[in-house]
């Protein structure tokens, strides 16, 4: 008996969350682990409300709380999910960063004013190489994982973060779909001047040639460039916004029918990258840039596993911009949802059964 079979049969998942154990109270350790999940608490480009950085530890904290049964997920728990430890590091270094950030937002909002421009000028490009090296960082943790036989999953951290992990299964597949929930386009070219901003991340993860096809669902805040941006893209980037999705619902058409159009866009494989904002913002109300619209939870649980169950493998998923708030709820929820990514990616994979 290894000691992830001894914890399993030790380990009463009808029990009390161990706030002790890893994430979802959970035995095992990264080794033993199917999923791991790597934190990135970086937010350096953030231009509303800072806070996601703190989204990893308010998820970790909140999720022992969840139970663990899935009812149609046979024995989920069994899977093994572990976490990383968060990196003092990168969460000192997005603070230091994120101050001189917000100063040079600061100036440019006031119009780029002759007496700061020297203080600032270096301001993108060194804030710029940081977020180069936090995206290596992430993407040779991802490969060694990946190279171990595990699904990788990012929690963000402000939606800049998993382009690391991106970049790193794009090492390992000839071509994959990203299917994005958000209430934002993320198409924007160096936003502010940053090349790595958190309004830049999809713009970015199509340089990758092997993102063959970009869905974004939930879209409700975007600008002009950005629709055109898709518009002009020969099909590979399809928005799905939330206004048409409602119309169409007000209109008769079920949320069944809609997924299907979406899930009809995407290729075999596929990466979920998950804002939080593309939630209702009651559900997430501290998230960086919140905006009224959104899916319900089970909208979005329900549109996942559609996914799994046409047929197409998870490859991988990030879940960002979640902001601790004021209170637990915040964390509550990301818990909740991550908990969901995880066991349904692994039943794309065949790690786990799943009455679909």
């Amino acid at each position: 008996m290894n000691s992830k079979e001894q914890k399993i049969a030790s380990f009463d998942p009808n029990g009390v969350g161990d706030v002790n154990g890893g994430l979802f109270g959970l035995p095992f350790t990264i080794e033993e682990a199917e999923v791991v999940l790597i934190p990135t608490p970086w937010e350096v480009t953030v231009s509303y409300s800072a806070g996601t950085a703190q989204g990893p530890q308010a998820i970790k904290e909140a999720s022992p709380q969840i139970d663990l049964f899935e009812p149609s997920i046979r024995d989920a728990w069994k899977l093994g999910i572990a976490m990383e430890e968060i990196s003092g590091e990168w969460q000192a270094t997005s603070e230091e960063l994120r101050q001189q950030a917000e100063q040079y937002i600061n100036w440019l909002e006031d119009g780029s004013p002759e007496t700061g421009r020297a203080a600032f000028e270096q301001t993108p490009q060194q804030i710029t190489q940081k977020g180069e090296e936090m995206l290596q960082w992430l993407k040779q943790k991802a490969l060694g994982y990946l190279e171990q036989n595990k699904l990788v999953g990012v929690l963000g951290g402000d939606h800049s973060t998993p382009l690391g992990l991106l970049h790193a299964l794009a090492e390992k597949n000839e071509e994959f779909g990203i299917l994005q929930v958000d209430a934002h386009a993320d198409l924007r070219e160096a936003y502010e001047g940053f090349t790595y901003s958190h309004a830049s991340i999809m713009y970015n993860a199509l340089k990758l040639p092997q993102v063959k096809k970009l869905v974004q669902v939930g879209i409700r805040d975007l600008c002009q460039a950005e629709a055109e941006l898709a518009e002009q893209s020969n099909g590979r980037v399809t928005i799905f916004y939330d206004a048409t999705l409602k119309e169409n619902m007000y209109a008769g058409d079920s949320w069944k029918k809609e997924c299907k159009k979406i899930i009809a866009q995407l290729p075999p494989k596929v990466y979920i990258s998950f804002d939080i904002d593309g939630l209702d913002p009651k559900l997430c109300p501290a998230t960086g840039t919140p905006v009224p619209g959104g899916l319900e939870f089970e909208q979005a649980v329900y549109l996942i596993k559609q996914l799994v169950k046409s047929g197409r493998e998870i490859i991988g998923f990030d879940l960002c911009e979640v902001a601790p708030g004021d209170s637990e709820w915040n964390g509550n929820v990301g818990a909740r949802l991550l908990y969901k990514l995880c066991n349904w990616a692994a039943v794309s994979q065949k790690r786990l059964e799943a009455q679909l």
